[in-house]
């Protein structure tokens, strides 16, 4: 007849006292497991399933190129946005050029009739003020008499011999030049000075 063993719950085998303690402090000192976090177990992950995985650097180059590209892009509309305020008043000042040169013409052939001399001191004063006005803008006065030559900001119609200015150098202005700061809105129409005899290579 074979012999049949049954504990009863709380029940231990024989075992010694002695050991039985040890083993309950064994159990009371061993640290708690915890679930790995999200890093861990992504380094997990990847030395474990896919060491030689590239997803996450692809994935990680494409972030950065974007990012770069959109902060490309807002470097560039704010280029265009401070360009585009920089430049608005440019059509509103060209459409004011004519009037500056009916005043220079008032000025210029009204100065020969000694009856008109009150009247131009008032074409004067207004087209000093309206002047004043656009430099405050930016607008900016191209082409003075004595001035080198420089096909950028003057357009020459033509040439003379002269012994009081210096070759290549502007003798007359026949219309003036203006810009707004940086930029030509109209070029100075000017007659270019050369000495007696010589040919200078300036493009009319």
């Amino acid at each position: 007849m074979s012999r049949h063993h049954h504990f009863n719950e709380g029940h231990r085998p024989d075992i010694p006292d002695a050991e039985l303690e040890d083993m309950d402090m064994e159990q009371e000192d061993a640290p708690e497991k915890t679930a790995p976090t999200g890093e861990e177990l992504e380094r997990l992950c990847h030395e474990q399933v896919c060491p030689s995985c590239t997803v996450k650097k692809e994935a990680e180059e494409i972030r950065l190129r974007a990012l770069a590209e959109m902060d490309n892009f807002k470097k560039r509309m704010q280029r265009e946005k401070d360009e585009q305020s920089r430049y608005a008043e440019e059509s509103v000042l060209a459409d004011l050029l004519p009037t500056l040169d009916n005043l220079d013409l008032a000025l210029q052939y009204g100065s020969k009739v000694e009856a008109c001399k009150d009247m131009l001191m008032g074409v004067e004063m207004t087209r000093k003020l309206l002047l004043d006005a656009l430099k405050g803008h930016g607008l900016e006065v191209v082409g003075l008499e004595g001035e080198a030559f420089n096909p950028e900001h003057h357009e020459a119609i033509g040439q003379e011999e002269s012994t009081d200015v210096d070759d290549g150098h502007i003798l007359r202005v026949m219309q003036k030049g203006y810009k707004l700061r940086d930029r030509l809105l109209r070029p100075a129409k000017v007659m270019v000075s050369r000495s007696l005899g010589s040919r200078l290579n300036v493009k009319i």
